[in-house]
């Protein structure tokens, strides 16, 4: 398993999972603003999500939120 060797990088591996993952699942930014808000993301808005995952800088609060927004039940990092 080759791990990224910066912050930079994991920040943009781990938007890019976001984004397939969303599109795997049909999602749009808007349907995750709503399913974050039941994650306890309650000021998420769709242009907010849109810089986060463009500039890859985000929590590690807000990628786990999204990963239970997009029911995903498990992250193999080898995919990230």
């Amino acid at each position: 398993m080759v791990l990224p060797k910066a912050e930079k990088e994991w920040g943009k591996r781990a938007s890019a999972f976001l984004k397939a993952e969303m599109k795997k699942a049909d999602v749009t930014y808007a349907e995750l603003v709503k399913r974050l808000k039941k994650h306890g993301l309650k000021d998420e808005t769709e242009a907010g999500i849109t810089m986060k995952l463009k500039r890859g800088s985000f929590t590690a609060i807000f990628f786990l939120a999204c990963v239970a927004a997009l029911e995903l039940e498990q992250v193999v990092l080898e995919e990230i």
